[in-house]
């Protein structure tokens, strides 16, 4: 009775009702959020400029609209990092406006930790590109870390060599030697083919008959894709459509910068992957799809704490 009866004095009533009134206005008169965007009519030229030089072609709308909300996305994220004064304790950010600063020649006599406060002070932080690259991927490696995706388990690898299969199958292998004719000596290639014909020479024996190959002679357990980096892909289809055996010569071949005369020593065939071959880029493919999944989870939770304005 006591301890009720100490609840029955007017100042209590005020604090209580105080207390009540305090947690309405929060319910009924909530704070405004903070507002993201919209973005400007430079920096939504900018990103158009961006897709065309990167594609050729301007964004249809659809893609213009996921555009301007990744950027935004960027915006919000940078505008957290600011709210919480990640710029003040990251170095990367300390050293990048201590350069600014002394590029524009405002650091004579000054420390480095006064000449940051100035930076500070210039709001310089708000304006520069890699500051704010830096506090978003701060922010994103935040959020990654309050909602870490999972490791994939042994079904999800299996489930992704399935369904990968043709797409990962081993391409064919060739080991090859050659002959190199440039443009100016491809009329002797004839004669060449002959005198290795009729005295039996190898690739290495024959090769002063034809003109010096930079990239080199010999060219062991190569795909497709390596041939072409170094022939070019015409060299690659003329060679694919000679169908060449183990032990023979093929030729003459162009490739982009002549004719060659081509012995080839060994042939790999196409094959199906096994799972252990391809094990770890699945595991990295699936990781980085798991963490690409809980880093938009944490944006599209970030979002409900924003009014973003498109």
């Amino acid at each position: 009775m006591r301890v009720l009866a100490r609840f029955n004095r007017p100042w209590m009533h005020f604090i209580v009702l105080g207390g009540v009134l305090y947690y309405l206005q929060g319910v009924f008169f909530p704070a405004p959020k903070p507002v993201v965007g919209p973005l400007g009519e430079a920096r939504l030229e900018a990103l158009q400029q961006q897709w065309y030089s990167s594609t050729g072609r301007l964004p249809t709308p659809e893609q213009q609209q996921r555009m301007v909300a990744a950027e935004l996305d960027r915006d919000m994220l940078f505008a957290r990092a600011v709210e919480l004064q990640l710029h003040r304790y990251d170095t990367v950010v300390y050293q990048r406006l201590l350069r600014n600063m002394r590029f524009l020649q405002l650091g004579e006599g000054k420390s480095d930790r006064e000449l940051f406060q100035q930076a500070l002070q210039m709001r310089l932080h708000l304006g520069d590109e890699v500051v704010k690259r830096r506090l978003i991927l701060i922010m994103e490696q935040l959020l990654l870390a309050a909602n870490p995706p999972a490791a994939p388990t042994e079904a999800q690898v299996a489930a992704a060599f399935e369904q990968r299969r043709e797409e990962l199958r081993r391409p064919p292998r060739y080991s090859i030697e050659h002959l190199y004719f440039n443009r100016e000596r491809e009329p002797q290639i004839d004669a060449a083919i002959a005198a290795i014909t009729e005295r039996g020479l190898s690739a290495s024996q024959a090769r002063d008959l034809g003109s010096p190959f930079l990239p080199g002679y010999r060219f062991t357990r190569q795909s497709p894709q390596q041939l072409a980096r170094q022939f070019g892909s015409e060299f690659v289809a003329n060679l694919e459509a000679a169908n060449p055996q183990p032990g023979s010569w093929v030729g003459p071949l162009r490739s982009t910068y002549g004719l060659h005369y081509v012995w080839v020593s060994a042939v790999e065939p196409a094959r199906d992957a096994t799972l252990e071959e391809v094990r770890a880029q699945l595991v990295r493919d699936l990781e980085s799809r798991a963490r690409d999944q809980a880093l938009r989870e944490g944006i599209a939770a970030m979002r409900d704490d924003y009014e973003i304005r498109s």
